[in-house]
């Protein structure tokens, strides 16, 4: 719904919008000089685990994740809280602590925010971070040729969706709560770093992006899209956290998993040896996901070490190739 309508809208006319809705890229870039940009980036969700204070540093960790993802550096946020009127309190600052400790991790600064009261609670913030306008990462400069990296493993929403239905094994949970507190800083350092190594415009990343609320195969059909190019996935390198597969097998799958396969139905051919549960694992929707990075082929087995060398996955799961009919093929 909400591509159709943004299909509809003028686009902005400020020469100095770097990147702005048009590509559906994660965040917006704003130029201010030659060497400076602001990144801006806002996200907030229910929440997918019950201890109030996880709840508030995994909103912060994924606020943070769309800067990273663009390879901007975090600076300020401001807290977004829809909190029931006559909600418990101790609850509402658990969460605030919460995200101020993983934005204190981040080195983000709060600096104010907004609250409303709403029978639903809901917790996230407007992050503002700072790029060189020369080293922006957007989705849509892949090139045929190009490999895919994956930074983190799937499977958030199928398992915090058994946690709601009282079908989550605790060490699954555990797990999951453990990927979405991860910080996509070490990721993104690592890769900024490699960047930094080859002069532009031969620099080793040309396009990222953060797997959220439209999956892996939503992620890589912007990607594909935006850089007018086709993915070709391998299934068999993408990792999935313990108890994934179970919980995707046994049904518990989030609403967004279906609208996502629904949208992207005439998008994507799954070969004949896809298992049903890895098909539905990657549409399932993340939460503080990992980063999708396309790299200059040259440069994947570094990218690779050097992601491994900073403590994060790193899994190559695919090659972007001539656009063709459908968009992305998995295998």
């Amino acid at each position: 719904m909400l591509d159709q309508v943004l299909q509809k809208l003028p686009r902005p006319t400020d020469p100095n919008l770097l990147v702005g809705f048009a590509a559906n890229d994660d965040a917006g870039v704003y130029r201010l000089s030659d060497t400076l940009a602001l990144v801006q980036t806002v996200d907030f969700f229910t929440p997918i685990v019950d201890d109030p204070f996880t709840y508030g540093q995994i909103a912060a960790a994924n606020s943070l994740s769309d800067v990273y993802a663009m390879g901007g550096r975090p600076l300020t946020a401001l807290s977004i809280v829809a909190f029931p009127e006559k909600g418990d309190i101790d609850i509402l600052e658990r969460i605030l602590a919460g995200g101020q400790a993983k934005m204190a991790e981040a080195g983000c600064t709060i600096v104010g925010g907004h609250s409303i009261r709403d029978d639903e609670l809901k917790f996230g913030f407007a992050v503002t971070g700072t790029i060189n306008p020369q080293k922006v990462w957007t989705n849509a400069a892949a090139r045929p040729g190009d490999k895919l990296l994956l930074t983190k493993p799937l499977g958030t929403g199928v398992i915090t969706t058994a946690l709601k239905r009282g079908a989550a094994r605790e060490h699954w949970v555990e797990g999951a709560v453990r990927v979405m507190l991860e910080l996509n800083r070490a990721a993104a350092d690592a890769l900024a770093a490699l960047d930094d190594s080859r002069p532009a415009p031969h620099c080793g990343v040309h396009a990222a992006t953060d797997v959220t609320g439209f999956g892996l195969l939503g992620h890589a059909r912007e990607m594909a899209v935006a850089s007018n190019v086709s993915l070709a996935i391998d299934s068999r390198q993408v990792a999935f956290l313990d108890g994934a597969l179970v919980c995707a097998r046994n049904g518990h799958l989030a609403g967004g998993l279906q609208n996502n396969r629904d949208f992207l139905a005439d998008c994507v051919h799954f070969g004949a040896y896809v298992p049903p549960e890895v098909q539905q694992l990657l549409f399932d929707p993340q939460t503080s996901g990992g980063l999708l990075v396309v790299v200059a082929p040259e440069q994947a087995e570094a990218a690779r070490q050097a992601l491994y060398e900073a403590g994060a996955a790193a899994m190559l799961i695919g090659e972007v190739v001539e656009k063709t009919s459908p968009l992305i093929s998995v295998r």
